[in-house]
């Protein structure tokens, strides 16, 4: 089965915005649910319509808008008002899942909180995510996640300030994080035909990813500090080195035979039956020296040749490219997305019996309000009257 397939006849409602959410109405999207993005009248829909680079063209599809919103329908409807709410409740009553992302108390106060739509739908599957858990009513970003969770102070070089990480990760964390709930909740109503809750705070999320850097102070009582690109338990990990033809090339040598295979391709055989270099724990301890000794032997080697030897000898090596280089790979193509003038990448990047199915059947990312008609009337039998009506009263846009 293609994974396109998978969830082909499954409703999803998703009543989430900016990153996390919207990344798993894509993701199921993806996989070929049908995906209803409801967006607020009020605000004119998700607000990252309007995040924009600076040049960045008019309209109410941004960049980043286009990053998270591919194969889904837009309908604008205003369910602080009675009729808005009512229309909701109409889709709900005939989705699968509802996928929300709203300050604890919100979806209480609006309806649309999971002891609310669970009477309208009993096997409904409600995916929430917050900030900080439902007893903590503090507004949770991303910047502010990555600040508080310790990656910020991780991040950077020694001597500078605390650097946030250029993508939205947490976000994208806690999103990952609510679909593998969503597909465990999915699985367990395939097998009882119960519905449920599931929720997930971008605090919990980003904690929960700390993996080693966890660790070492859990265990080791080490509080993990700024060290740049270094890794704080491997050397030669992450550590950038600049070629003679001035191309910066990363290594991320994990094992001591990694690391002979190093030495033999650059010719400095001496270091790997040292006292200060013979194994990783003394590599750690000796960090500066060893990168004084790799970058001058480096310095030496032209990146294209230096790269076919490390490579053919299995030492893990790179050279750092921009955005655009790394779109242009061969190894990520099936992850491109394109619908005439919009691209994108998708979000679910696993290949089934080895391939990996084209995403052509997503639509491009959706304008506000592009599926409302077409959705009232062929889901809920509205009329044009109807629906007319509704647009003159700012119930639906």
């Amino acid at each position: 089965m293609q994974s396109r397939e998978l969830f082909s006849g499954v409703r999803v409602i998703e009543l989430a915005s900016v990153l996390a959410g919207p990344g798993v109405g894509q993701f199921f999207a993806e996989l070929g649910a049908e995906v209803l993005k409801v967006e607020s009248v009020i605000n004119q829909g998700d607000v990252t319509r309007t995040w924009k680079l600076k040049g960045e063209v008019a309209g109410d599809i941004s960049a980043y808008f286009t990053s998270i919103n591919w194969g889904k329908k837009s309908i604008g409807i205003d369910i602080s008002k009675k009729q808005g709410l009512e229309i909701l409740y109409k889709l709900v009553s005939g989705a699968d899942i509802v996928i929300v992302s709203y300050k604890p108390g919100d979806a209480e106060k609006l309806g649309v909180d999971y002891q609310s739509l669970k009477k309208i739908k009993g096997d409904l599957l409600y995916g929430k995510i917050t900030g900080y858990g439902d007893d903590n009513p503090k507004v949770g970003y991303d910047a502010i996640i990555q600040a508080e969770a310790g990656f910020m102070s991780m991040n950077g070089e020694p001597d500078s300030k605390p650097v946030k990480i250029p993508v939205a990760l947490m976000d994208i964390l806690a999103g990952h994080h609510l679909k593998e709930a969503l597909l465990l909740a999915y699985i367990h109503k395939l097998k009882t035909g119960e519905g449920g809750e599931v929720s997930v705070s971008l605090i919990e999320a980003a904690v929960a990813s700390l993996a080693n850097q966890g660790t070492n102070w859990l265990m080791a009582r080490k509080v993990p500090s700024r060290q740049g690109s270094s890794h704080p338990n491997i050397a030669p990990y992450g550590d950038i080195f600049t070629s003679k033809d001035q191309r910066e090339i990363i290594l991320a040598v994990g094992t001591d035979k990694q690391f002979l295979n190093l030495c033999n391709c650059l010719n400095i055989n001496d270091l790997p039956v040292s006292e200060s270099y013979g194994n990783n724990a003394a590599r750690v301890l000796n960090r500066r020296g060893l990168y004084a000794v790799l970058q001058s032997a480096i310095a030496q080697r032209e990146s294209g040749e230096l790269l076919d030897d490390l490579n053919k000898s299995k030492v893990p090596v790179g050279v750092v490219q921009n955005v655009k280089e790394a779109v242009q790979m061969g190894a990520v193509k099936s992850l491109l997305l394109k619908q005439g003038t919009f691209k994108g990448i998708a979000t679910f990047a696993a290949h089934f019996g080895g391939v990996k199915d084209e995403s052509s059947h997503l639509s491009p990312p959706p304008h506000f309000g592009a599926h409302t008609r077409e959705v009232l009337t062929s889901q809920l039998g509205m009329t044009n009257e109807d629906i007319q009506k509704l647009y003159d009263s700012s119930v639906i846009s």
